[in-house]
């Protein structure tokens, strides 16, 4: 071959082989993938990082008469780091987040274990009650046990009025009521429940024919437990680890609650109270050393898990479960004792709300006390600074339709964006780009919520231009932006729920269809919509729980105009009014409970299937 053809050649197959990948449709998502992802992920960190090296206006005089407003500066670091503020600014609080995040991290892995074996690998009975029972603390917000914890333990000295067991004689300590003991309790109730998913879908992926073949070579229940069943549930043991780990050390709510009261810091208040008194960069640099101390315990689970194999089910045969008897003994005593967990850890709290939010006067415990005015009440300017109850209060009103829209426009944009991310996650497991997008749908999981708003509202406050043409204008105090604050912050999530589903589905029966000549677009419609439906409504009622309930995310964001219930308790509880909190706390999980009911009864909804992933 002459050498002008051979070139030829070699030019014609490199614009065949491009264009084969272009006009390949899967190519294309990819692409448009990693572009929004780039776009709403990777720019507003790399902007959140720049920040904290640039000089801000309201700095000027600390730098003198020639400092610039945007030059390069290390003040915001070496005030953090290394000054004077620095014990209470930055130490203290790491190390009460430090602490807060693995206590709780500890207490929920094991509680949240125990639950899910019982649940999966047990002849427990009751499991349809109980296993919809222990979910329902991940329904509820950790603020809002947080509210019914000190209802319960609060006492005259610090709460200003007495809590239930102060009202009936007991003598409660304060480290019961507030500081890390509370704090860790209330948040191992609430994340346990990770655990529990994450693991519970572990267990019934695991073929028990396993176990029955160690039990047959002589091995005790305790050796089988240890030698069979843990090594293969440790990935998602170690995955609910850093989960619960990520989420404990940048939880705000709770600790506004529980630790602000005795001046109990940790990172993520100090990461608002800096946000609100709009010192922006010390608020962004403490929220990059929160995003590295989870990127080292990522990296330490990656290591520890290794890699990971998943498996399609569909199309093939599933595994078996042989379940394991409690004995006569124990059948009825580990039943008696998960509703006495049931009664005490859930039924409880939920009840003290519902009676706090029925008494006239906080802390006054008989019939005499007892009122509706916080729930349909009118306007008395004795009683809550004259606003009537919240079923006449406009702002409720406007709250619950904002908190409605909210779940729903995010929870279908969410689902479907997720779904798309968790099929080029799972149809691209092992490659560049499945990787590259599994990597960027998990950093927003690793930036804290408060500092997370606060980046999109830097971000976004201003109209974004390209040579001199407005790409987006500004958003600030607009539904638009709370959409996608909300959206992009629960994208791990989302995506998870998608791979998980993605992955149920073989990956022969596309490529049957491809044989058979039907295009990408078919084949999606045909084959994986079908077969993933029931998934999307489970990865739905995630990121509807999730939303619903979210409060760090949006406080820093909220207006007015865009109030949702999360911040309307928020507000109500700090404004010295405790009893409507409660009334907009028990509106909101009821809504929460009754929709993934009816999802559960009628559309399968399952939230473990979408953690799995």
């Amino acid at each position: 071959m002459r050498p002008k053809e051979e070139n030829y050649s070699k030019s014609k197959r490199l614009k065949n082989q491009i264009k084969a990948v272009v006009t390949n449709p899967y190519n294309v998502i990819v692409l448009i993938a990693i572009l929004l992802l780039t776009y709403l992920i990777v720019l507003p960190l790399l902007d959140m990082i720049s920040s904290t090296f640039e000089l801000a206006q309201r700095d000027l005089r600390v730098m003198g008469p020639d400092a610039e407003v945007g030059q390069f500066t290390l003040y915001y670091w070496q005030r953090l780091l290394a000054s004077e503020l620095s014990m209470s600014m930055l130490i203290k609080p790491l190390i009460n987040s430090l602490t807060i995040g693995v206590c709780v991290s500890v207490c929920a892995i094991a509680l949240g274990s125990v639950l899910a074996w019982l649940m999966v690998r047990s002849d427990l009975p009751c499991k349809r009650f109980f296993s919809l029972a222990v979910i329902i603390p991940y329904m509820i917000p950790s603020w809002c046990k947080s509210q019914a914890w000190l209802s319960m333990f609060k006492t005259a000295r610090l709460g200003g009025a007495p809590g239930f067991m102060a009202s009936l004689g007991f003598n409660v300590p304060d480290w019961l009521a507030y500081g890390p003991v509370a704090i860790i309790i209330v948040l191992t109730l609430h994340y346990y429940a990770y655990t529990y998913l994450l693991v519970s879908a572990a267990l019934n992926s695991i073929n028990s024919e396993l176990e029955e073949m160690g039990e047959i070579q002589g091995a005790g229940k305790a050796m089988i437990l240890r030698r069979i069943t843990l090594p293969l549930v440790l990935p998602a043991m170690l995955s609910a680890v850093i989960l619960t780990f990520s989420k404990a050390i940048g939880t705000f709510g709770t600790i506004n609650y529980l630790g602000s009261p005795v001046q109990y810091y940790t990172l993520s208040s100090q990461l608002y109270m800096n946000s609100k008194s709009l010192n922006t960069q010390t608020a962004f640099a403490m929220a990059i050393i929160m995003i590295c101390i989870a990127s080292v315990a990522v990296f330490i689970n990656q290591k520890l898990i290794g890699a990971r194999k998943s498996y399609a089910t569909i199309g093939g045969k599933g595994g078996r479960s042989t379940l394991i008897g409690l004995g006569r003994v124990g059948r009825p005593v580990i039943t008696a004792l998960l509703f006495v967990f049931f009664a005490v850890g859930i039924i409880m709290p939920i009840l003290i709300l519902i009676m706090e939010s029925c008494m006239l006067k906080e802390g006054t415990y008989s019939l005499s006390n007892f009122t509706l005015h916080y729930w349909i009440g009118d306007p008395d300017p004795k009683i809550m600074e004259g606003m009537p109850g919240i079923f006449k209060n406009p702002d409720f009103i406007k709250a619950l339709l904002n908190s409605a829209r909210l779940t729903l426009v995010n929870g279908i944009f969410g689902t479907i964006f997720g779904q798309i991310l968790g099929y080029i996650c799972a149809k691209g497991r092992g490659k560049f780009h499945g990787k590259l997008v599994e990597q960027l749908v998990f950093i927003p999981y690793l930036i804290p919520s408060v500092a997370f708003g606060g980046i999109y509202l830097s971000m976004f406050s201003q109209p974004q231009t390209l040579f001199g043409v407005t790409l987006v204008p500004s958003l600030y105090g607009t539904f638009t932006l709370l959409t996608l604050v909300s959206v992009v912050k629960h994208l791990p999530f989302a995506s998870r729920a998608g791979t998980s589903n993605m992955l149920q589905i073989s990956g022969e029966l596309e490529e049957a269809a491809t044989i058979e000549g039907a295009g990408f677009f078919k084949r999606f419609v045909k084959i994986v919509f079908p077969l993933s439906k029931g998934g999307f409504i489970s990865g739905f009622m995630l990121i509807f729980v999730s939303i619903m309930k979210e409060l760090d995310l949006i406080i820093l964001i909220m207006t007015p105009t865009t109030s949702t219930l999360p911040y309307l308790a928020f507000q109500y509880q700090n404004g010295n009014s405790p009893q409507a909190s409660n009334c907009v706390a028990i509106v909101m999980f009821s809504i929460v409970f009754l929709v993934y009911a009816l999802a559960n009864i009628f559309g399968d909804a399952d939230l473990a299937k979408s953690m799995a992933g």
